[in-house]
This record gives C-alpha cells, structure tokens and sequence, in this order.
C-alpha cells in the first residue's frame, strides 16, 4: 500500500510542476492560432531554394503541432507548390518542439536544454531539407499530387482553417466581431482541440515517467553499456520512430532516464524521434508524398537524432555542463513544496484534463456510432478510420469540403464519424478520404 502511495505521489508532483508550464504555453498556442494563417506559411515556401528550407525550419520550430498535426500542414504545403525541401524541413523541425514543450523543457530540464532542443529541431530541418533538396529524384507521387492540385482547390491547412474569421477593415463593427471570433477561436484551439490532442499522451508520459523514477533506482544506468553512445541512441530510435508522443509528453520521461543514468545525449535521441514521427503518420506520408521521399526523410531524420545526440554528449562534457543540476529533481527526491499558485494551476490543468478525457474516450458511449455509411434525416454519416487528433479530424474535413454539392460537414476523430448533407458519389468519397491516408469503413 505504501509504495502504491509513494508511486502516485510522484505522478502527482511531476503533474503539478508541469501544469503552470503548460498553461503559460497554451497561451502562446493560441496567440499563434492567431496571427499565423495558412497563407503565411505558403507565402513564403514556394521557391526551391534554401531560403524555404530554412523558412519552413523557423516557422516550423515555435508550432504546436504533433507528429500526426503536422502532416495535413505538410501534405498541403506539397499540393500548394512548396518545395520538397521546405516540406521536409517543415516535416522535421515542427513536431520535436512548440512554444508549449520550450517552455516545459526549461521549467522541467533547466536553461540549456530549453535552448538546445529548439536549436537543433531548427537546425535538424534546415540540413534535413537541404539534404532533401540536392537529392536528385523524381518521386511520381509528388509530381501526381501537384498535378491534382491544379485542378482542384488545394485542401486547407490545419491552421488557422476558419475563413469567417477574417479581418474585414472596411466595416468597424463587423471588424471587431471578426476580431473577437478570432480570439474566441484561438483559444477555443489552445484549450480544447489542442488539449485533447496532447491529453492522453501527457498523461502516459507522466505514467511512464514515474514507474522509472519509482522503480529503477538513481544512476542505475550509469555503468551500463546502453547509458551512452550509440547502442543506447539506437535502442531509443527504435523505441521512439513508431510511438505516438508529443514533444511536451517526452519531457518527463527524458528526466527520468536522465535521472537513472542515461547521458543526455542517449535521452536527447528520444527527445527528437519521439515527437517526431510515430508509425500512423509514416503511413499517411507515404501514401501522400510517395516512399521514395519518406525513405529517405526517415533516414535523414535518424542520423541527425545521433548526431545531435552526440553533440549534447560533447557540450555537456567539453564545457561542464550538469544537465542534472539544471533539471527539476524534486519528485524524486521527495521534497516538493508547491506554493498556493502551483496548485491552483494544476487544479484549472487538471480540470481541462478530464474534460479532454471525457469528450476522448467518455462521450462517444452517449452517441450511437454508425457501421459505416447511413442516412438519416436528410444527414449522411461516414464511419472513417485512422484519423487520431483534431488535425486529422480537420485534414479529412477540409478535404470534404472541397467536393461539390456537400456541405454542413462535421468531423470526430474520437468516435471517427463524418456527417454531411449533400449527394455526392461514393466512391468520390472514398477515394479522396483515402487520398488524404485515411479509410473510409464499408458495411459489414
């Protein structure tokens, strides 16, 4: 009984350090839901040069968009005529970090690490894309996809895709309620949709995070083989390139193996493959940018996790860096004392938690799920499997809307139904759904 206590102590220390963090982030999640639209992105991602590539890499770095988020951002980006360097760039630097994990980085694992991680999410891309850039292939998938393109609308990113929120100047009063729907909109984004999209992986990593710190004692690792160099950075990209986890959810358990005797370097590989693709998304890419293309983004993505890795391994040794002194240790030393104001943030955090929790995984049991495809009060329901966040819940929508004569379209990846009204073929349906990597369920 007492170790199931001490156990859920630590998981409620580390929940409580992380809340204000995370909170003060979301904030920042939704002054960029804001200001950066989707024309902004493309706007300056056309050319084929470098300059996109390192464009893609600086837009990329502050977003808070997942492994899975960032795809539909990647895939339109292709069909809107960016380079594949840009893409590639955009694909690599984007999910190993966002306001929110830079700011959790720095209240969890201290100053250096804080900067670190996002120079070299911004680095990582800016070489990654450029790699990309001078390979000289043609994948006819991309070719296939940009001709499409130019027949179609281009799907709309995940960012910012509420066209009625729009400044219009030239009226006052509508300006100021197009302004307030704006903000409404943002935060609606940073404290539901992004929430829910991060929740469940939060919540594991934190799990995750205190069975290590509970279980493996301190410096375990320390003289082991696999603590460091790159049997250890190998074992952490192949636990990291299939798993579905946020940059903001690795954090905890990259204090734990740090804490346990890890190097920095060997946790910094899972740091950067974690966030950075998982297996769904893999899947999705290469239907969308073809296998060539995601071959070798996986490759590229690989080798600089090592190289950064050993790099943070050479700082820390070179300039005497304590990684360990810098972290936020308290959970497992058993002292902490949170102040008045921690636990009021942990309290709204836990409060936004469970009402994610329970639109995930609760509410669906009070809706009745069709097998696949109905009709019912002049509304068509769709059964669409593979979509895992609110990004794809918004890729599949938009592609949608994209079609003629539907319309009225909504779409949850928790139950993983589409409703519309319109007649619309099928089998257009269908192939755009899996278009976009998704699947489209039939009757049994």
């Amino acid at each position: 009984m007492n170790a199931i206590y001490e156990f859920i102590l630590i998981f409620i220390n580390l929940f409580i350090e992380m809340s204000f963090y995370l909170l003060f982030g979301m904030l920042f999640v939704a002054l960029l839901y804001i200001i950066l639209t989707k024309e902004t992105i493309i706007k300056y991602l056309g050319k084929d040069n470098i300059w996109s590539v390192i464009k893609a890499a600086i837009l990329g770095v502050p977003l808070p968009l997942c492994s899975c988020g960032v795809v539909p951002t990647a895939v339109y980006m292709s069909r809107s005529g960016a380079s594949r360097g840009a893409v590639v760039s955009f694909l690599i630097s984007t999910p190993q970090t966002g306001v929110d994990s830079i700011i959790a980085t720095y209240g969890m694992m201290g100053t250096f690490m804080a900067i670190y991680r996002p120079l070299s999410a911004l680095f990582s891309g800016i070489i990654g894309g450029t790699v990309i850039q001078k390979v000289k292939f043609i994948d006819n998938q991309i070719t296939e996809n940009k001709n499409e393109s130019n027949k179609i609308e281009n799907i709309k990113c995940s960012i910012n895709e509420n066209e009625s929120t729009k400044i219009d100047i030239s009226n006052e009063k509508s300006s100021f309620k197009q302004i307030f729907n704006k903000i409404k909109s943002g935060l609606k984004y940073a404290f539901i949709e992004f929430i829910d999209d991060i929740a469940p992986q939060f919540l594991l990593g934190l799990f995750i995070a205190s069975l290590i710190t509970y279980f493996v004692p301190d410096d375990y690792f320390s003289n082991q083989y696999i603590s460091s160099g790159i049997l250890g950075m190998l074992i952490m990209i192949a636990i990291g390139i299939p798993m579905y986890i946020c940059s903001t959810a690795s954090i905890p358990i990259a204090v734990s193996l740090i804490l346990k005797g890890f190097s920095p370097g060997v946790a910094f590989v899972f740091l950067f493959t974690g966030p950075a693709t998982n297996a769904a998304t893999i899947s999705i890419l290469i239907k969308t940018l073809g296998k060539k293309l995601v071959l070798i983004y996986l490759i590229v993505l690989i080798l600089l996790s090592i190289a950064f890795g050993y790099l943070l391994d050479y700082f820390v040794a070179v300039f005497d860096i304590n990684i360990k002194l810098q972290m936020s240790h308290s959970h497992h030393t058993g002292s902490f004392a949170p102040s008045t104001f921690e636990i009021i943030c942990a309290i709204i955090f836990l409060i936004l938690v469970s009402m994610s929790i329970y639109r995930i995984y609760l509410k669906k049991y009070f809706i009745t799920q069709p097998k696949s495809i109905i009709n019912m009060n002049n509304k068509k329901y769709l059964k669409i499997s593979g979509m895992n966040c609110n990004h794809c819940s918004n890729n599949v929508k938009n592609a949608l809307e994209i079609l003629p004569g539907i319309s009225n379209i909504s779409v949850d990846h928790n139950t993983g139904i589409a409703e519309y009204e319109g007649n619309v073929d099928i089998n257009i349906i269908r192939n755009k759904i899996k278009e976009i990597g998704y699947e489209l369920i039939e009757n049994n």
